[in-house]
């Protein structure tokens, strides 16, 4: 390892803070920032899921997508995008042209928030509170930051809205090439729903041909 590559000692946040920046390494890539992440405290999700989901791919990739946040198999696993909506995901991006090896995927917050009744039940995905969402904010930027892509696709509400602010809507915002503020390190973002909402889709048909069509865009805007 080299020193490039090895975080500083953080200052941790007090136990009841939401915010992970006292966490982030000062310096160094991504082995060194998804190293420091694996200990964030930034916020109570940490207490009880299994462990750190930080982003995986190509440390230069054209494009980085984003989703809400890891699963039960992606908690299980360490890896996001690797439950039944990661599959679907990936076959939409190579129907859509978008080469799933030179991506990155990532998610907005790091650690799985579920709902359990009792030991050994099913773990139900719960959706992350605005206030953890921005705690982990700052893990998405940095990811952003050192991967510098040129076309950002988010997945769903919840990455819509770390993005592109709050008034974001999915139905309102998809499937446009959308200029990203430069500070939060992408050019432009095509939003779209989240493949989990394909899943749960009545029609599901439609649903991923929509999907698809929204990343027909992205892989348009990529050249």
């Amino acid at each position: 390892m080299s020193r490039a590559d090895a975080p500083p000692a953080a200052t941790h946040a007090p136990p009841d803070a939401y915010d992970a920046s006292p966490y982030l390494p000062q310096r160094g890539g991504l082995p060194a920032h998804r190293r420091a992440a694996a200990d964030c405290r930034g916020c109570p999700l940490f207490e009880h899921a299994t462990q750190t989901v930080f982003g995986k791919g190509d440390p230069s990739a054209r494009i980085v997508v984003v989703g809400e946040q890891p699963g039960d198999q992606e908690d299980r696993q360490g890896e996001p995008f690797v439950g039944p909506a990661g599959r679907l995901l990936r076959k939409a991006l190579g129907e859509a042209g978008i080469d799933v090896d030179a991506a990155y995927l990532t998610n907005v917050v790091k650690h799985f928030k579920f709902s359990q009744e009792t030991p050994g039940k099913r773990r139900i995905h719960k959706a992350p509170s605005l206030r953890e969402m921005s705690a982990c904010r700052p893990w998405l930027i940095a990811e952003l930051h050192l991967v510098r892509p040129d076309v950002v696709v988010a997945l769903g509400a919840t990455a819509g809205k770390a993005l592109l602010g709050g008034s974001f809507r999915v139905t309102k915002d998809r499937g446009a090439l959308i200029p990203m503020a430069d500070e939060d390190g992408g050019r432009h973002v095509v939003a779209t729903i989240h493949p989990s909402a394909v899943l749960r889709a009545d029609d599901r048909k439609a649903a991923y041909a929509g999907l698809l069509a929204d990343l027909k865009v992205a892989a348009k805007a990529l050249g």
